[in-house]
């Protein structure tokens, strides 16, 4: 049984001395095995501590010589085993947890004298340098025949990137490293997007440009990436569309979606009330969500996309007559901010309900409408606008509805006494 972690070894007499420990731990390899007792002459299981400046390593003897264990926080990795004789504490710390539990399991054995045979003992023999070595943070792989297939990835990283790799999918080898900052996977030939990404607590950067990708799953907007996610690139794939709760990721700062084959940007892009950056050029974009107006950018490219022109009499019309009483309820659910959830009214419902239009008026309507495009200067929703079209514009159609025929009438009459003026 080994052991990798952080060791400070606590002699509990110091404070006698008027001394302090100088509380910070090195890295180690922990092993418990047998070793000759050369007073008895009888073989004894013992714990072996070995550092970078001591490789050959420290013994402690575990049967009957430990007074207590610490695990308040075991799930973060941390544990404290206090011996006896010598009278220190070991200190353990950024060990993986499921590790550390099963090592404690068997340094209580031990201390309890059960039957050698049944623990996972070790050989006790010095370490090599590599093994003490601090936890690696980075590691950068751009080569297939870099690629690890028979060991894993180091546990402690933080930023990992593997590109120019030909990987088919990702490897959940990588979703288990719980303290990952940074995931770069581009330029490899992704086509599906594990959930499980979305467990990676600490992830606030996901670079997956030039691959295979058609889709982003909702689960991985509805996992723990809503509130670690911050800079995400998925230009150079396949994709068409992304789901209605996209707009869930709400830390994101930066989007790249350049070079796909985007029909429409998420509806409530506007929700994402942290973007600063958003490229989205090279799709197939011919018109921008109503919500877009709400965006408050640094630098805006949406070169290359084939917009339409807006004209002001070009409108779909879907309203009936009567409006129906859904179509009434749900407006005024709408309006007055009333909660609700599926719990409460059909999904169907709540699903519509996610996709209310706001009219001209500020009011909202949910399936019946007016709908037609009007042309916005996106510098009214960014400071940096890359230009549209290669005539050096920066207007752009966006998305306007109307709850009713009187209020559709009122924004052509103000857009023609405009136009006179």
């Amino acid at each position: 049984m080994k052991l990798q972690c952080d060791v400070e070894v606590v002699n509990r007499m110091l404070p006698t001395f008027g001394m302090k420990s100088r509380g910070k731990g090195a890295r180690a390899v922990l092993s418990i095995g047998k070793h000759l007792d050369k007073t008895s002459q009888r073989c004894n299981v013992y714990m072996m501590i070995c550092t970078a400046k001591d490789r050959t390593g420290s013994k402690y003897k575990l049967k009957g010589n430990i007074e207590k264990f610490f695990t308040w926080f075991v799930e973060e990795g941390k544990a404290t085993v206090r011996l006896k004789e010598p009278a220190v504490d070991i200190c353990l710390s950024k060990a993986d947890a499921n590790s550390l539990k099963h090592f404690l399991s068997a340094a209580r054995l031990a201390d309890k004298g059960g039957d050698a045979s049944s623990l996972p003992l070790s050989t006790l023999t010095p370490v090599r340098a590599r093994d003490v070595e601090q936890p690696k943070k980075k590691l950068t792989i751009v080569s297939k025949k870099d690629y690890p297939l028979t060991c894993s990835f180091p546990y402690s990283l933080e930023q990992l990137q593997v590109s120019y790799c030909k990987l088919s999918r990702v490897d959940m080898r990588m979703l288990s490293l719980k303290a990952l900052r940074k995931l770069d996977l581009s330029n490899n030939h992704i086509k599906k997007l594990p959930a499980t990404i979305g467990d990676l607590a600490c992830l606030s950067e996901l670079v997956l440009h030039s691959n295979h990708l058609e889709a982003f799953s909702e689960a991985l907007c509805l996992s723990t990436l809503q509130r670690t996610l911050q800079i995400l690139d998925l230009s150079q794939n396949r994709l068409q569309a992304l789901p209605t709760q996209f707009c869930q990721l709400r830390e994101l700062v930066n989007l790249k979606l350049d070079d796909n084959k985007l029909v429409f940007l998420p509806f409530h892009l506007g929700r994402l009330t942290k973007l600063r950056f958003l490229s989205a050029a090279h799709n197939q974009l011919a018109m921008l969500p109503g919500d877009f107006r709400k965006l408050r950018l640094e630098n805006l490219d949406l070169f290359g996309n084939p917009f339409v022109q807006s004209n002001p009499l070009d409108h779909i019309m879907r309203l009936s007559f009567p409006v129906s009483l859904q179509e009434l309820a749900s407006r005024t659910i709408a309006n007055l901010r009333i909660p609700y959830g599926p719990q409460l009214i059909p999904a169907r419902l709540c699903r519509d309900l996610e996709l209310a239009k706001i009219c001209d008026c500020g009011r909202f309507c949910v399936n019946f409408y007016i709908k037609m495009c009007v042309s916005m200067n996106l510098h009214q929703v960014s400071h940096t606008v890359v230009l549209v079209d290669d005539m050096g514009g920066t207007d752009a159609p966006v998305q306007q509805y109307f709850c009713s025929l009187s209020c559709y009438s009122e924004f052509l009459d103000n857009s023609l006494q405009r136009g006179i003026r």
